[in-house]
């Protein structure tokens, strides 16, 4: 396995061809990427997984495990990272297959350096938005387990568009109480606004249906 200095993404190449991966390398840490190659797919799985925006470029034909058997791997682990295949040996049915279980890109060998360069970024920038999105959810799942059960019960009122007296009629509250109720749901959920509230409510899966 090689690797190129730190930076804030990593590309992984899994190819048993040694010239193939080599050439590979190269061209991806020509453009300033960080790479880490394997031979195997049996070595990339031993890896610990990465904690920064990454992809994988991926031979298709391999012995022992395929590519796409790393790819149906990796899906029964849910470590969800978009792949680039690269194949000499490419067919349709393949693929389909291959896009179907959420590749990135199918490169047929020999492929253009610009065109496995833009799947790569493509790759990258597909998971550093798919990790944001995932930080994100747990900082709302966070501050909505922060709140009470009567604060929950409010803030799903809320988000449904109850008006503060439609709450505690359906709550069986004071107006007054609801009124301080909703307050602390803004704050815990840090919104600024209804519009804010019933977004994050959405990204939560509370509906206002």
């Amino acid at each position: 396995m090689e690797r190129t200095a730190s930076a804030d993404s990593l590309v992984f190449v899994v190819d048993d061809d040694r010239s193939m991966r080599v050439a590979v390398e190269r061209l991806l840490r020509s453009s300033g990427l960080e790479v880490e190659s394997f031979e195997s797919a049996r070595t990339f799985l031993e890896r610990e997984p990465a904690d920064v925006a990454c992809c994988l470029v991926l031979d298709v034909q391999m012995p022992e495990l395929t590519g796409l058997d790393l790819q149906q791997a990796l899906r029964r682990s849910d470590a969800d990272i978009p792949i680039v295949f690269i194949t000499g040996h490419g067919d349709v049915p393949t693929s389909v297959r291959a896009m179907k279980s959420g590749a990135e890109d199918f490169l047929q060998k020999p492929f253009k350096d610009q065109e496995l360069l833009d799947a790569v970024h493509r790759a990258l920038e597909r998971d550093r938005g798919a990790r944001a999105e995932r930080t994100e959810l747990a900082e709302l799942g966070e501050r909505l387990d922060s709140l009470t059960p009567r604060e929950r019960e409010v803030f799903e009122l809320v988000v449904k568009g109850l008006l503060n007296k439609q709450i505690a009629f359906e709550l069986g509250a004071a107006e007054k109480t609801i009124k301080v109720h909703r307050g602390r749901v803004m704050k815990k959920m840090h919104a600024d606004s209804l519009a804010h509230l019933v977004r994050m409510a959405g990204k939560l899966g509370i509906t206002s249906e």
